[in-house]
């Protein structure tokens, strides 16, 4: 069998992708996977496999699923795989930018409990003495 003519069931890339029957379903209905029906059986080619490993990859990153559905859709579409990565590029350097802002936001939130946490310290050995 070429790699090409392979194909998946529901349950073979639900253990795969260790995520849910439902996850895969999900994703589906709304239009990120696109598997073949056979009767009432799901039938995932490559592009599926390909699609639902850059899905859970999209969100491991922390992309909503619109801007994953538009990051997968533009390899099919114009300007296709130039247009997709020059786009995934954009949404990085965006993704990188508040990961950066919630990482100074949380070090001035620590410092700030610190700070707090010192003072209640004190306190507590001025009520004491």
């Amino acid at each position: 069998m070429s790699a090409d003519s392979r194909t998946w069931s529901i349950a073979e890339l639900a253990a795969e992708y260790d995520v849910t029957l439902r996850t895969i379903r999900f994703y589906e209905d709304r239009g990120l996977l696109t598997p073949e029906r056979r009767g009432t059986v799901r039938v995932y080619h490559p592009r599926d496999r390909v699609r639902l490993g850059l899905i859970l990859r999209g969100k491991r990153l922390g992309f909503s699923l619109d801007e994953i559905a538009t990051i997968v859709d533009m390899y099919d579409a114009e300007p296709g795989e130039k247009g997709q990565l020059t786009y995934l590029l954009e949404q990085i350097t965006s993704r990188r930018l508040e990961l950066e802002q919630r990482r100074r936001d949380i070090d001035e939130t620590l410092a700030e409990l610190a700070e707090v946490e010192r003072r209640c310290q004190a306190d507590l050995k001025a009520l004491a003495d």
